[in-house]
């Protein structure tokens, strides 16, 4: 059996459920949830880190979330809401949240007080300092967060075709219905190629955005340690 014959298939690459086709919708489904879930996250995380109020939710809320079962809050969701795009993109913005918010927050709240300080002792108020100062100083968090999170929507996303939403997931989801493999490694090579090209992109518009000087810095260099010579107290004697 020729495990990769279904890639190798040219009919494969066209129609309606085609793999182009399938790839559109699972970037569709991904961008969606992305941008809600940005709306959500980083207006609550940047505030509750600039104003140091409800840190201890933030934490608590995020580590809960992240602990959700996937399929399980999949199949929730889409049995509260019934079939269709609404249930499965509530499920996936409610795990894309919590990577957001945490990094929203922590790269907020961890700005240098310093620089805080000056940017108010230059007349800054409040709101300008968390736009002008803050944010751009928690760039790097931000995106880390996000990053974690589209790939988290990209891998549930697949997971979700079980609840009727297209996508790659179908190949594996359809390929396990007829127990055709070449399918089903067809549906998690795209996925796993997908994932990765995703997250190569965003680690490139993060060294595109963000200040060099907020990058993390090198290795502290070793130095070397050379012992001074004590006076010979024998000679002097």
């Amino acid at each position: 059996m020729n495990f990769f014959s279904y890639l190798l298939d040219p009919a494969h690459w066209t129609g309606a459920q085609g793999i182009p086709a399938r790839l559109v919708e699972h970037l569709g489904y991904t961008a969606l949830t992305l941008v809600i879930a940005l709306v959500i996250a980083v207006p609550i995380g940047a505030w509750i880190g600039h104003t140091g109020r409800g840190g201890f939710v933030v934490v608590g809320l995020a580590n809960g979330l992240r602990a959700l079962p996937t399929l399980g809050l999949l199949v929730l969701i889409v049995g509260a809401t019934g079939l269709g795009l609404i249930g499965p993109i509530v499920a996936l913005v409610i795990l894309a949240v919590p990577p957001i918010l945490a990094g929203t927050y922590a790269g907020v709240r961890n700005v240098d007080p310093a620089v805080v300080d000056a940017a108010r002792g230059m007349g800054m108020r409040g709101r300008e300092v968390l736009l002008g100062v803050e944010l751009p100083n928690a760039l790097p968090l931000i995106i880390g967060g996000i990053r974690s999170s589209v790939l988290q929507v990209i891998s549930t996303a697949t997971i979700a075709a079980y609840v009727a939403l297209g996508g790659l997931g179908r190949y594996i989801i359809d390929g396990l219905a007829i127990r055709d493999f070449p399918q089903m490694i067809a549906g998690s090579l795209l996925v796993a190629l997908l994932a990765v090209v995703a997250d190569l992109l965003l680690a490139a518009l993060q060294k595109l955005v963000v200040s060099p000087g907020l990058r993390a810095a090198p290795a502290t260099r070793r130095l070397r340690v050379v012992p001074s010579k004590a006076p010979d107290a024998a000679r002097a004697a």
